[in-house]
C-alpha cells in the first residue's frame, strides 16, 4: 500500500460485503480499519460503501420481501395487524392502527432488553418490579422509600431473602436476593453497576415510553376474539402468530445462502439495493480510537474498555 494513487481508483464505488450478522460486522470493522489506516482518500473522497444484505426473505404467495434486520422484520409484521388488532391498557382507551404499531414496537424492544438484562442475573420479573417502582436509574438506590417498595415487590414476585445490603467496593447500597431453589438459589443482586448499564438503560427507556400508552393488564380484540394478557410478553407472541399467518419467514445466516439470482436483487443489482456511504466525521477522534484499539499497546486498550464496558452495543459471548 505504500505506493498507493487514488487517482487509479478502476472504479468509483468499492462495497464492503460482510454477512449480515455480528461475526460478519466484526469482519466489516478489520476492512474499515484497513481503508481507514492505508487508503483514507478512498473514504474522503467518497467511494467507500456498505452493502446491506438482507437478515430476512418473507414469502406470502408468490410474493418475497427482503427484511435487513430484526428490526424491521418486526416492523413488517406488525404492519401488517395495525389495523385487524385492536388493544385497550388498563383505564385507558383502544389504539389501533399507527399508535398500535409504535406501542407494540415499544413493547418488542423493552422485552429484548430485559432479556439481555437477565443475562446479567436478574430475573425478568425483578426488572419489571424495578422499573414498576421508579427505578430507572442508579439514583433511585439511594432512596429509602423506594428502596423499601422494591424489597416488597420483590418479596411479593416470590424471590426469597430479599435483604438491603451496602456494596463494601463502592459503598453504595444495594439489594439481595435468591432466584429459585427455595431459598438455596442463585443470588442476585440490584447495584449500581446493573442499573448503569447499557441494556438497563435501554429496558427503562423502553419503558418509560410504553407507559405513555398504558400498562398492563391489556386487552386484545381479534375478529370476534377477545383476551386479556397480564403481562407484554404473551400478548406479543399472540400478536406475532397472528401477523406471521400465511408467511414463509427464513433466517439468512450468511451470504452462501442465498442463490445467485437472490444476492443479485437484494444486495448487488444498483436499482434495487441500499449502501451506506462510509464518512469520517472527526478524523482525529476516529484516529485515536483506532490506535488504542488495533494498536499493540496493551494498557491503553484495557483501559478503554474498562472505560466503556458498561456501554456495551452488542457483545457477541
Amino acid at each position: 500500500t505504500g505506493d498507493f494513487d487514488v487517482t487509479k481508483l478502476r472504479y468509483h464505488k468499492i462495497i464492503i460485503m460482510t454477512d449480515a450478522d455480528v461475526d460478519g460486522s466484526h469482519i466489516r470493522t478489520l476492512i474499515l480499519t484497513f481503508f481507514f489506516r492505508y487508503m483514507r482518500e478512498v473514504i474522503d473522497r467518497g467511494h467507500l460503501f456498505i452493502a446491506q444484505p438482507p437478515l430476512f426473505k418473507v414469502t406470502q404467495g408468490k410474493k418475497d420481501t427482503y427484511l435487513k434486520d430484526e428490526a424491521e422484520k418486526s416492523r413488517f409484521l406488525l404492519n401488517r395487524i395495525a389495523e385487524s388488532v385492536e388493544i385497550t391498557p388498563q383505564g385507558g382507551l383502544a389504539i389501533r392502527g399507527e399508535a398500535l404499531m409504535t406501542m407494540l414496537q415499544r413493547m418488542d424492544e423493552y422485552r429484548n432488553h430485559a432479556r439481555k438484562v437477565q443475562m446479567q442475573g436478574v430475573p425478568r420479573a425483578a426488572v419489571d418490579a424495578l422499573l414498576a417502582n421508579g427505578f430507572s436509574d442508579r439514583t433511585a438506590l439511594a432512596d429509602v422509600d423506594r428502596m423499601n417498595a422494591l424489597v416488597a415487590a420483590l418479596t411479593a414476585a416470590g424471590f426469597e431473602h430479599v435483604r438491603q445490603m451496602t456494596d463494601e467496593v463502592t459503598e453504595t447500597p444495594m439489594i439481595q436476593f435468591s432466584v429459585g431453589g427455595n431459598g438455596t438459589g442463585k443470588r442476585a443482586v440490584i447495584n449500581n453497576e446493573l442499573l448503569s448499564s447499557y441494556e438497563f438503560r435501554q429496558a427503562a427507556k423502553s419503558y418509560e415510553q410504553l407507559s405513555a400508552f398504558g400498562l398492563a393488564p391489556y386487552t386484545a380484540k381479534h375478529g370476534d376474539e377477545v383476551k386479556t394478557y397480564r403481562n407484554i410478553d404473551d400478548l406479543l407472541d399472540d400478536v406475532f402468530k397472528i401477523a406471521e399467518k400465511g408467511l414463509s419467514i427464513q433466517r439468512y445466516k450468511g451470504l452462501g445462502e442465498m442463490n445467485p439470482d437472490q444476492l443479485w436483487d437484494t444486495t448487488m443489482n444498483p436499482e434495487t439495493r441500499r449502501l451506506l456511504k462510509v464518512t469520517v466525521e472527526d478524523g482525529v477522534a476516529a484516529d485515536s480510537i483506532f490506535t488504542i484499539l488495533m494498536g499493540d499497546q496493551v494498557d491503553p486498550r484495557r483501559e478503554f474498555i474498562q472505560d466503556n464496558a458498561l456501554n456495551v452495543k452488542n457483545l457477541d459471548i
